[in-house]
């Protein structure tokens, strides 16, 4: 039914209703940011050759979203995401001011980073649009990256 309606509000326009739906999206994940999520999984990722693994642990409202194929896809891409590019922080809020600059923080957090598996979003996009798939507030809470030698 929202895609009728977007639809309908974009008198047919395909791309205008997505911008639409997108728009509505974000506008959710904004409402729900401040909903206490204290469900959710730890996901672990050992990259092939045994050489990185990553721990990280991803919250949302209700075990039942928790246990949705959405929902499992996000940690597990996040544990991906954590592999490949090494963040330090999950969120600027994690970062004391006077050691980082613009640059800096958005390599090292987490959220800010360019998405691996399409890089004209951020991760907070990637997170954004699953909150407005399933409907509750979703935070990373932490991560560990292990990698051998370091």
């Amino acid at each position: 039914m929202d895609c009728k309606k977007a639809l309908l509000e974009a008198e047919g326009n395909l791309e205008k209703a997505v911008e639409i739906l997108n728009q509505r999206g974000i506008a959710l994940a904004r409402k729900k940011a401040e909903r206490v999520a204290d469900q959710g999984v730890i996901e672990a990722y050992i990259h092939p050759g045994g050489r990185i693994g990553v721990l990280v642990e991803v919250n949302c409202e209700t075990d039942f979203v928790a246990r949705t194929d959405e929902f499992k896809e996000l940690a597990h891409n996040l544990a991906l995401q954590i592999t490949a590019m090494c963040p330090q922080f999950i969120s600027p809020e994690d970062i004391a001011q006077e050691t980082e600059t613009d640059e800096d923080t958005k390599t090292t957090c987490l959220l800010l980073q360019p998405y691996i598996k399409d890089p004209e979003k951020t991760v907070q996009d990637i997170v954004t649009e699953t909150i407005a798939k399933v409907g509750e507030n979703i935070k990373v809470r932490r991560f560990i990256r292990f990698e051998l030698g370091y």
